[in-house]
Order: C-alpha cells, then structure tokens, then sequence
C-alpha cells in the first residue's frame, strides 16, 4: 500500500459517521441550552465586532474576529466548495448551512472557554483548546496530546493545502509554474510570522475584510445577471439534499458527509482553532468574544461559502462524480458544462470567467491567494501558541519556535508542489483529529460556558450596557487573568 493511499484510508477512518453526528448532534444539544442565541443576538454580534480596544497584552475584538476568519476564510470557500459539490452534489450546500447554523452554537462554547482560561505569557494574552483542557479539566495528558497534535496540523498538515490550492488557481491563470507560486507564498509568509502576533494580526485585519468584501461583491453581480434561475438554483439544492433530485437520489449520503466535512474544514466550528485568536482578545466578558466568532461562522459559509457555491451553481459550471470513482460523471452542471475532469478552484474561476471573461480566472486566483495567505498566517499563530503552551522556559521558548517556522515553511513548500488530493487527505486528518479531542473537551465542560452565557444574559436583562466578568462570583477556578483585581472596563 503506497503511502497516498494510508492517507487516505486514515481520512475515512477519522471522517466517519461517528464524528459527522458528534458534529451535528453538539452544535444541535448547545444552540437548544442557549435558547438558539445565534438568532437572538445577530444584532448584538454585529455591535460588538466594534466594541473595545486592544491593549498591550491584547488585540480589539475586530483584529480577533478578522484573525479568527483568516483562519476559516481560505481554500475551503473556493477549493473546498467546489469539491463538495463536485463529490456530494448540489446538495452538500444545504448540509453546509447547516452545519454553520448549529456549528455558530459550538464556536460559542469553545471561543468563550479560550477567553476564560487564556493566560498571559511574554505580555500578549495566549489561550486555547489545550489551555482550557488543562485549567478547566485539570488533564494534564489531554492538553498535552491536544498540543501535539495542533502543532503537527496547522504546522505540517494543513497549510501545504492552502498553498496548494494557490498554486492550482495560478496555474489556470496564468500557466505560472507551481514552484514558483509555492516560493513566492513562502518567502511572503517568512516575512510574516517572524515578525510576531501583532503583525499577522494588522496584515490580517486589512487583506481579509476587503477581499471577502469583494469577493462577495462579484457574486452578487453573477447573481443580479441570472436572477430568473434563482429560484431553481435554490431548488436544486434543497431537492439534491434530500435526495428528491432523480438524477442524484443515490448520493445524498455524500451530500450530507461532504457537507459536513467542507462545512467544518472551512467555518472551524469545533475544530479548537478559534479559541486561540478569541484569547488574544482584550474583551471585558468572554461572551462578548463568543458572539464576535459565532458570527464569523455566519460571515465564513452563510457568506463567502455560499457566494462560491451560487456562482458555480448557477453558471452551471460544474460536474458530480461518482465519489467511489472519480472519473464517473453522475450529473452535469444545470448549464454550461465545465470542460475538465478534476474539480478544485477551476470551478470557481469558470464560473466567473463565463460572465466577466478575461477578469474572473485571474480575480478568483487572486482572491485565493489573500483566502489562503492569511489562512496559513492563523495556522501559525494557532500552532506557535501550543508550541508557547507546551515550552514555558523564554530560551526553550526560543529554540521550538524558531524550529517550528523553519519546519513550517519547508514542508508548506513541499506540499504545495504536491498533488491536491493528497493534501487534502492530510489536511483532512489534521482536521479531524482536532475537532475529536476538542469537542470531546467542550462537552466536558460545558457547564463552565454555559454558566458564563447565563451570567452574561443576567447582567444585560437587569440594565448593564456592558458585563463584566467575575469567575470568582461564578466558582470557575483557575482564571488569574480574571481576578477581580484585574477585570477592565471596556476601553
């Protein structure tokens, strides 16, 4: 057996039904304990993104918001679209909706536990999942095994596939070689991450919203141009997902997993990665940077996912394979016909090239390459933040996080050259394993957030314009940077 194939055999183990329930089933069990606040406090999640200052321990609730969409704003909007499309139909959309709806109700557990148990070391405000296991579980092993692995997906696994995919835009573009992408990627990327937290965060803050912007901006003009087949784009979706759809009835399964899995790849939602960027925040309440990443989810598939997914819906520029062969055509697009065999960003970049032709390719490359950039930007300050979690001592310190950028360059080079299934395969893996051992944390515990949610709910129905944050009041123990000495007022 060659080792693409371990990959992905690996991939399918981790991915399994068992995990896709695990998924649903949490987001479903928290948005029913907090009375579906992501419906209730869309307004007030809107409010908060501009509330607040950073500090010099912290950054502002935006520059967390906008770090933690870098990290899910990425290959999975464009790539990751198209491939669940292309491998589930049509169908694997709605899933993904779904799993934006339920999984906002998971990344406000897991965000508002990153800001509870964050900690600050050398100055700046450090938390996440591994924090959170070992201050609120006391599972020294667990933070541990957590790390580790974070370490080794968003440092080895994962960011090879973003590059990946920047490479793949660029050569249907411009037909530039993808070892000359893969070196401008990384030689860009150096100049970033040595440079600390508070430079990935001001890069961040001014590529992501403006691309999402008009990436967004482009759809709807897709849209506004094909507006009469709205309405049976919308119905293709809802009829593929349920399997009412003749043509694909016997796919709804891969429907639901691919939606599912691209679903999680690209808004995080339980996968441990946002807690990270939530803990840098300067917030007066947790909850308030648990709202702020709750609508990220929101902006991430409800937004850009879904501007991907209209645009090569609705031009018909795409094909679904029979995802036990690859080379099995089940359906053709509702249109135009895509003119290739593989599925990846070219479908995005038809889709746009058939309207605005000439621009569309070399636009959707680009909007790729800030998608990914600042993506594999997050998985750096994610995975140096374990690497600071599990190496206390400043000289130690040193030596593991130099390695860890030296490593991290040279296998995202390495993969970028690659061939896109096998990246995904590894990024797949990163992924899952991941969202395995946090959402089994979250879950545990849960009634720490929960009773934070509550507190928050109470001090805003008996008048307070902002809550403040009392662990001492709520018996949550191991929050120093909570002390009531030490709770700020918002700035």
């Amino acid at each position: 057996m060659d080792f693409s194939k371990c990959i992905e055999i690996i991939s399918s183990w981790v991915w399994g039904w068992p995990f896709v329930i695990l998924c649903l089933a949490t987001g479903l069990y928290f948005s029913i304990r907090t009375r579906f606040f992501q419906i209730r406090y869309i307004k007030r999640m809107m409010k908060l993104l501009f509330r607040g200052k950073s500090s010099q321990s912290g950054i502002s609730s935006f520059q967390a918001f906008v770090l933690a969409l870098s990290g899910r704003v990425g290959t999975g909007n464009i790539a990751g679209v198209a491939t669940a499309i292309a491998l589930g139909g049509p169908g694997a959309v709605f899933w993904m909706w779904i799993i934006a709806f339920f999984g906002a109700g998971t990344a406000y557990i897991e965000t508002s536990l990153g800001q509870i148990y964050k900690e600050k070391i050398d100055g700046i405000y450090r938390g996440g999942p591994a924090f959170y296991i070992m201050k609120g579980l006391g599972s020294k092993w667990y933070a541990i095994a957590f790390s580790i692995i974070t370490i080794i997906a968003l440092g080895t696994l994962m960011p090879g596939l973003q590059a990946n995919a920047i490479g793949d835009a660029f050569y249907n573009s411009f037909t530039l070689d993808k070892r000359i992408t893969a070196g401008i990627v990384v030689f860009l990327l150096a100049l970033i991450i040595f440079g600390g937290v508070r430079r990935i965060a001001r890069v961040a803050e001014i590529i992501t919203p403006f691309m999402a912007i008009g990436y967004i901006i482009i759809a709807l003009i897709i849209l506004a141009i094909n507006y009469q087949q709205i309405p049976a784009m919308f119905a293709l979706i809802v009829k593929s997902a349920f399997g009412f759809h003749e043509a694909l009835s016997g796919i709804v399964g891969a429907a639901i997993t691919m939606g599912v899995k691209r679903g999680i790849f690209s808004n995080e939602a339980g996968q441990g990665t946002a807690p990270h960027a939530a803990a840098a925040a300067e917030v007066p309440h947790p909850v308030n940077q648990g709202l702020v990443q709750a609508f990220s989810v929101y902006v991430d598939t409800l937004l850009v996912c879904s501007a991907t997914a209209f645009m090569i819906l609705i031009t018909g520029m795409y094909k679904v394979f029979d995802s036990a062969e690859a080379t099995t055509v089940v359906m053709d697009g509702m249109g135009l016909s895509a003119t290739m065999n593989e599925y990846g960003p070219i479908y995005t970049q038809l889709a746009v090239d058939s309207h605005i032709p000439g621009f569309g390719s070399p636009f959707v490359a680009f909007a790729l390459f800030f998608f990914a950039f600042t993506t594999i930007m997050s998985y750096y300050f994610q995975a140096e933040t374990n690497v600071y979690f599990l190496f206390r001592k400043k000289k130690t310190n040193f030596y593991a996080i130099n390695l860890l950028r030296i490593i991290m360059l040279g296998i995202t080079y390495f993969t970028a050259i690659n061939k896109m299934t096998l990246a995904w395969d590894m990024a797949d893996i990163g992924v899952g394993l991941m969202a395995w051992f946090n959402l089994i944390a979250v879950l545990l515990l849960q009634s720490v957030a929960l009773k934070t949610f509550y507190d928050y709910e109470s001090q805003l129905k008996a008048g307070s314009i902002q809550p403040t944050f009392n662990p001492e009041k709520l018996h949550i123990r191991n929050t120093n940077e909570w002390r009531t000495d030490k709770v700020k007022g918002e700035r």
